[in-house]
């Protein structure tokens, strides 16, 4: 709490905080995309979120280490977590996606444990990081500095926002989607494939953490044990957000990544995680409240 008074005298110092905060919020928000998308069709909470982050990082580590380029990094491993997801559907999300939801939290908690350890087994457990051969935007005269890499990945969350809206409004499947969302048994009945539904919706849920994960390791740091924070995050920001609407998703992503941001600065570091879940507990006591008043009301 010292360093509390700080913010206080040095006006500068806070709007970097909340600038830096904005920014990571934005990679938060991206892997809730996919989170909300696969909540909302498939009515399955998928525990394997941050592990497919992990493994996107992974990806695009590995590109960048064949010399490629860190902006290809980023295509590569959206395309290659596409497949992963869709294999890991057929394999076993197909046969968890009608049944109980403890199943599938069950199900996918099983896949993370078994994702971490296969990559651990692969890459080892030494922390890794890309370069991504970006600088840093100074300005206020020196006393902001902004990583452009964090600019990057804020313009991806709008612009990935963005497409997925369009997507969903426009395209063929992503019309499917949507009604299968509305109401699976009926889209039964008018003849859409739902298991194919499904299967493309955990798969885009896969490309775009996949995506994130290539960003995560350029701003950040990867491991194989770094999901669950991520899953964590993106779980919270569903919560609040609700799954049908990207903007709030974004909004939400930020103010997550602003909430961090301050009590990292006032806390320290080494209790940031422990804020995150500090936090969803809070989230979800509340939540439960806000329920059980509702409940009432109707009776």
């Amino acid at each position: 709490m010292s360093n509390l008074p700080i913010l206080f005298d040095n006006p500068a110092l806070a709007l970097q905080v909340v600038i830096d905060g904005i920014l990571v919020g934005a990679i938060f928000a991206l892997i809730a995309y996919g989170m909300a998308l696969v909540w909302g069709v498939m009515n399955v909470i998928n525990i394997a979120q941050g592990e497919l982050v992990m493994l996107g990082g992974y990806v695009a580590w590995y590109v960048v280490r064949a010399g490629l380029p860190p902006a290809l990094g980023i295509v590569i491993a959206a395309a290659a977590l596409w497949l992963v997801g869709w294999l890991l559907y057929r394999l076993v999300i197909f046969r968890v996606v009608d049944g109980d939801l403890f199943i599938a939290i069950l199900a996918t908690f099983g896949l993370s444990i078994l994702i971490q350890q296969l990559v651990n087994q692969v890459a080892g457990a030494d922390v890794q990081s890309i370069q991504s051969g970006l600088g840093t935007l100074v300005v206020a005269g020196g006393m902001i500095a902004v990583p452009e890499i964090k600019l990057v990945a804020f313009a991806a969350a709008v612009l990935l926002g963005i497409a997925l809206v369009v997507f969903l409004k426009r395209s063929r499947l992503g019309q499917a989607i949507r009604a299968t969302a509305q109401n699976a048994r009926a889209a039964r009945i008018l003849g859409i494939d739902t298991h194919r539904v499904y299967a493309a919706t955990f798969a885009l849920n896969a490309a775009i953490c996949g995506a994130a994960g290539a960003l995560v390791a350029m701003t950040w740091v990867i491991h194989p044990y770094l999901g669950l924070p991520y899953t964590i995050r993106s779980f919270m920001i569903v919560i609040v957000a609700g799954i049908g609407n990207i903007a709030t998703v974004l909004l939400a992503g930020a103010g997550l990544g602003v909430a961090e941001n301050f009590a990292g600065f006032v806390f320290g570091a080494q209790y940031q995680t422990a804020f995150v879940f500090c936090l969803l507990v809070a989230i979800l006591v509340a939540r439960s409240a806000i329920l059980v008043r509702q409940r009432k009301v109707l009776r």
